[in-house]
């Protein structure tokens, strides 16, 4: 079975990251994608609009439970201290038995990727797979030599326009969601009160 790690802070998961995960599962072969909410993200600074990471993986959970033979929630990041990184989880998902580790990465992400804790590691032990919305583009060219080698993993994502911090702004505005959310997230968002706060 092959899976595909997706890591993210997930603040909160939406229809966005659910409908281009599929797609990339479909297009690459995946047969499980496993959603890993992160405790804290190292390259996003606490603020008052995250919501605490037990929340997240709750969300998560819910959002995987409205299609539970593709989606799963892995824990792993919320279970040890400190910041998040992805290095670390991938040592311990091949620990854990994973044979190589598939991680889907953002293209918006390529930039930001040799900034990351130990980076050159990560490209030696992750096989990233880029999803790139539609009209993005990148002048590979600007980026280190070993990780122009990340352009042939780039797969193309569905046209989806939805973005957690729309998501937190309309809540904070008092405005609908719906739609841009599972159901379950949406209630559990309304029933928790997140996001009422939210400074965006």
């Amino acid at each position: 079975m092959r899976k595909l790690a997706f890591g993210g802070s997930f603040n909160p998961i939406h229809h966005g990251h659910l409908i281009c995960a599929r797609a990339l599962a479909e297009s690459a072969g995946f047969d499980r994608v496993v959603l890993i909410p992160s405790a804290q993200p190292p390259h996003k600074p606490a603020t008052a609009d995250l919501a605490a990471a037990e929340h997240r993986l709750a969300m998560c959970c819910l959002a995987a439970a409205v299609q539970p033979q593709l989606f799963e929630v892995d824990d792993l990041e919320l279970s040890r201290p400190g910041h998040s990184y992805t290095i670390d989880t991938v040592r311990l998902l091949k620990q854990r038995g994973w044979p190589a580790v598939h991680w889907l990465l953002g293209a918006d992400m390529l930039r930001q990727l040799p900034t990351w804790y130990q980076p050159e590691a990560l490209l030696r032990e992750v096989d990233f797979v880029v999803i790139a919305r539609p009209g993005w583009s990148l002048d590979w060219s600007t980026l280190p030599p070993v990780y122009r080698a990340l352009e042939k993993n780039v797969h193309a994502a569905p046209a989806i326009d939805i973005s957690a911090t729309e998501i937190r702004r309309r809540v904070a505005a008092g405005l609908s969601i719906e739609f841009l959310t599972p159901a379950p997230v949406i209630d559990y968002i309304k029933t928790h009160g997140l996001y009422r706060l939210s400074i965006v």
